[in-house]
């Protein structure tokens, strides 16, 4: 036991859940899988809850009777391809949900039978029973639907124990079948027969009594070692209640001749659709072919699929008539290698016809076929060549499905085509079609598949399919959606894996009957023209296939993998109209600002100062602090408003300069170099003063080279110290006056860091000696009084000429 407990936890376990089981609904259902795991014994160990149980293709020889007991809700067991040998029913009383038990591919040669009454599926074939293992009991499982037997020997006591059952399968399953009395099958009451047979059996008195058994009858392994009996012998056998309407011979071996026996055997029965398939035959044919008689028969289809020659000694042209003679509606002849097919000179009724996987060429449609009752013709897998041929046989048939794919069809624009009105669906997919395709297709064609061809455009001059409703044509070579304006009806769309970079806007305008597109794994270069595309997922109807995963970005290299839905493109980059309106806007708003700030902060002014301070700045930079030093020429320059001239003159020069010359003072007008400009003027009187008077009044600071002035006095980069400045409040300025470009000037008179000239006349003493003691420095006098005389002489005598070159308000 410890073995099994061991062994059984390699059993897969694998719950599932049946919601729609009529018995349990919504149980939770648990399957245990021990199958293929050379297992001598039922484990030990199941879990009681265990619905399904696989014990198949283990070394099981026997069942105990307490195997099955722990799962009493168990109703799949599987126990096929063990080494059972005997099997006592009664092993099941207690696992009373039993529904399925396969017992199939074991050593079984004997069953002791017990009721199971729900019972619905028991497979007890290819077993190593002698006779038929069915007794009294197996009649009362009333509630069986498919049984499957197998024995050695099949009598008709055998079967007549349970004829009152309404089965819906009976499987026989031999491994050897020594005898069988007639008759017996007949007996049994099921939907569907399937014998398989042994090896070197006569299987035809089984066919023929499997014809009056079930609706549909199929038969394994037929070899050629069966016993046909001759057309005269077959007319004389009864199939008065003959059953089968539906045939069907798998895995069949035989002689030519051989099969023609079962065609004609087979024509006049009950059979209604006959089919052969996985068929080898060959040999030399005997039999007149001009001999089948086609009378008297309910046939109304032939499959044969899946045909190989050994040795082929017949002439074939006569092996296609005799198929195609046939007067039935349907004929199916595939993977056959079939090089050729040729059919009678008078109209057949021939509705479907299915000729595919074979060697097919355009002789075939170069005699004349008469089939007017033809509505499907499947050719795919073959070897036709020439679109405009098919279309002209198609054109003398009422065809209505036409699948010509997996050959190597072309077209040429100089071929005509021409096509019936009927033919709404083609697969024309793995050919080697152009663009051309589209001048040759059928006007009222509805269904459309062109996959996997050479196509790159669809012409927009492609005018006459206005019934098109689906079109494939993935796997191309497009390099955009197609439109379309003359495809109105067009509702499904397929264009997976072509060459399309950007689909234009043309698709979104005019397809809007498209309610499913499955456009993925395109290159699609994500860029702005691309983004009416992505919006069609979110923004319309249209289903997109494969959406979003099949949808990625290639290009640009940055965005590759990206998926479509995950890219951003943003609306004023992709909108030209709005981009443009934006860029207006941005330079209304941003001249709007300029104009506001140079008129309400005098940004020009600033302008000025700071280009003309970075000019002083590199000038000063390249001077040691002993040269300017050595350039100052005055203690003091006077800077004041025109309207102050006169009390400058009258009382702040008269009483500075002394006849003593203690005091030097610079005066713009006096000193004015007519080779520079008014801004370097002033530079220069500053840099050759050590300090700066400044008479202030509400004149004053309405003046702009006042402000001029005081700025480059104020940012003065020719002097260590920061007392350069000396203030004179001439008149009261209201706060208001000052512009706000003089905010330094502002702070200073709040501070009241300045002298102001008083009303009385008694306090000017006083006022004049805190000026000079305010303005006292010594100044080297010989270098000094040498070059101020120089530079007074030169002025002195250009003094006439510079009048007019003076400021026109601080003089």
């Amino acid at each position: 036991m410890r073995l099994i407990r061991n062994i059984y936890i390699f059993c897969s376990i694998v719950m599932t859940v049946e919601g729609e089981a009529p018995e349990l609904p919504e149980e939770r259902e648990l399957m245990t899988n021990c199958s293929n795991m050379s297992l001598r014994k039922v484990p030990a160990d199941l879990t009681p809850a265990t619905t399904t149980l696989d014990l198949s293709y283990n070394l099981l020889f026997q069942l105990q009777s307490s195997d099955f007991h722990s799962v009493s809700k168990l109703k799949v067991l599987i126990l096929c391809h063990n080494r059972i040998q005997q099997l006592n029913l009664k092993t099941f009383e207690f696992n009373k949900e039993l529904r399925y038990l396969d017992l199939s591919n074991n050593r079984l040669k004997s069953v002791t039978w017990y009721l199971l009454a729900g019972l619905r599926y028991l497979d007890l074939s290819f077993n190593d029973f002698d006779t038929m293992p069915i007794c009294e009991e197996a009649g009362n499982m009333s509630h069986l639907e498919i049984l499957g037997l197998s024995g050695a020997k099949i009598q008709k006591s055998d079967f007549q124990k349970i004829a009152h059952l309404h089965l819906n399968t009976v499987f026989l399953g031999f491994r050897t079948l020594s005898h069988y009395e007639e008759g017996s099958l007949p007996i049994l009451n099921t939907t569907k027969l399937h014998i398989v047979l042994p090896m070197d059996t006569n299987f035809w008195v089984l066919l023929r009594d499997g014809i009056k058994t079930s609706k549909i009858l199929e038969m394994t392994n037929i070899d050629g070692k069966s016993q046909f009996v001759s057309y005269e012998v077959q007319q004389n056998l009864s199939l008065e209640n003959a059953k089968t309407s539906v045939l069907l011979l798998n895995k069949v071996d035989l002689l030519w001749d051989d099969l023609f026996h079962i065609l004609q055997f087979v024509w006049h029965t009950s059979v209604e659709h006959f089919q052969i398939q996985n068929v080898t035959f060959g040999g030399k044919a005997y039999l007149d072919h001009n001999s089948f008689d086609y009378s008297n028969t309910v046939m109304r289809t032939i499959k044969l699929e899946h045909v190989h020659f050994r040795v082929f000694y017949i002439q074939q042209d006569k092996t296609y008539l005799l198929l195609t003679k046939m007067d039935i509606e349907n004929l199916t002849i595939s993977n056959a290698q079939m090089p050729h097919m040729l059919f009678p000179n008078y109209p057949t009724k021939f509705q479907y016809l299915n000729f595919a996987n074979n060697i097919l060429t355009d002789e075939l449609f170069k005699r004349t076929i008469q089939l007017p009752h033809l509505k499907t013709l499947i050719l795919n897998s073959n070897k036709l060549e020439t679109l405009s041929l098919v279309s002209c046989f198609a054109n003398n048939t009422p065809l209505e499905h036409l699948d010509l794919s997996q050959n190597l069809l072309q077209h040429k624009n100089d071929e005509n085509c021409s096509w019936p009105e009927t033919v709404v669906n083609m697969n024309l997919s793995y050919n080697k079609l152009s663009d051309s395709v589209f001048r040759c297709l059928p006007k009222g064609i509805q269904i459309l598949d062109l996959n996997n061809n050479q196509i790159q455009t669809v012409p927009k001059e492609t005018i006459h399919l206005m019934a098109l409703r689906e079109l494939n044509v993935a796997f191309n070579f497009l390099t955009d959606l197609p439109g379309c304006s003359h495809f109105s009806r067009l509702s499904i769309l397929n264009v997976e894996m072509n060459l399309i970079l950007s689909p234009s806007l043309d698709f979104v305008q005019s397809c809007q009957e498209v309610k499913t597109l499955n456009a993925g794994r395109n290159p699609f270069q994500c860029t702005c023209e691309l983004k009416n595309f992505i919006q069609l997922e979110t923004y319309s109807e249209v289903m997109m296939v494969g959406w979003s995963d099949s949808y990625t970005c290639e290009y640009p290299l940055n965005l590759r993998g990206t998926r479509l839905k995950d890219v951003h493109l943003p609306e004023v980059s992709c909108n030209t109209a709005l981009l443009i309106v934006t860029i207006v806007v941005i330079m209304l708003v941003v001249g709007l600002a300029v104009a506001f700030c140079c008129l309400h902060f005098d940004l020009p002014w600033y302008f000025r100062m700071l280009g003309q301070c970075t000019q002083t700045w590199h000038r000063v930079r390249k001077t040691t602090q002993e040269q300017l030093k050595r350039n100052v020429r005055f203690h003091a320059f006077i800077s004041y408003s025109e309207h102050d001239s006169l009390w400058v003159k009258n009382e702040l020069i008269p009483n500075l300069e002394k006849e003593d010359g203690s005091i030097l003072i610079c005066l713009y007008e006096r000193y004015f170099d007519p080779g520079k400009s008014i801004s370097e003027n002033i530079v220069s009187f500053i840099e050759k003063s050590y300090k700066s008077i400044f008479v202030l009044s509400p004149n004053f600071v309405q003046n702009e080279w006042c402000h001029y002035e005081f700025y480059f006095a104020h940012h003065n980069l020719f002097h260590e110290n920061s007392d350069h400045i000396i203030l004179i409040l001439l008149e009261p300025i209201p706060f208001y006056c000052i512009p706000t470009r003089c905010h330094k000037l502002k702070t200073l008179l709040e501070k009241k860091a300045y002298l102001e000239w008083p009303k009385d006349r008694r306090k000017c003493g006083l006022f004049w000696a805190n000026l000079r003691v305010a303005i006292n420095v010594n100044v080297s006098a010989t270098r000094e009084m040498y070059e101020l005389q120089t530079f007074t002489e030169l002025n002195e005598e250009s003094r006439g000429s510079t009048v007019s070159l003076m400021r026109t308000d601080c003089l």
